[in-house]
């Protein structure tokens, strides 16, 4: 990945993180309980994570065929689960938001711990 894009997606991806870090404390009661539930599972009804990084992708223009290609050149590194198939968009499509939920939840740890060290 050239070094541009990939400055722009740790843009992104800084951005999704801060925005859901936020939005994770604040329903759960603070960065510590965020934390266990992000860490308990991040697919959770109550932190919502799926529908956020729908709702980010489409925002941020990522909910197309090149989005989804940009965002997994920039986690092409990142194992991801097996898929049942489909439309070769369809699958992307999958893929991308998976790989981006997994980052966005584990960052998102990152950044609610250190909301704990400093305050």
């Amino acid at each position: 990945m050239e070094l541009f894009l990939r400055q722009q997606f740790d843009l992104l991806l800084q951005e999704a993180t801060s925005s859901f870090a936020e939005r994770c404390s604040h329903r759960c009661g603070g960065p510590e309980q965020a934390v266990q539930a992000l860490r308990a599972d991040p697919t959770a009804a109550e932190l919502h994570r799926d529908e956020f990084v729908s709702a980010f992708f489409t925002e941020h223009l990522l909910d197309n065929t090149s989005g989804h290609c940009f965002v997994l050149e920039a986690l092409a590194r990142r194992q991801l689960p097996a898929d049942p198939g489909g439309s070769a968009e369809e699958v992307l499509a999958r893929l991308a938001a998976t790989a981006f939920a997994d980052v966005l939840a584990a960052r998102s740890i990152q950044v609610l711990e250190q909301q704990q060290i400093f305050t």
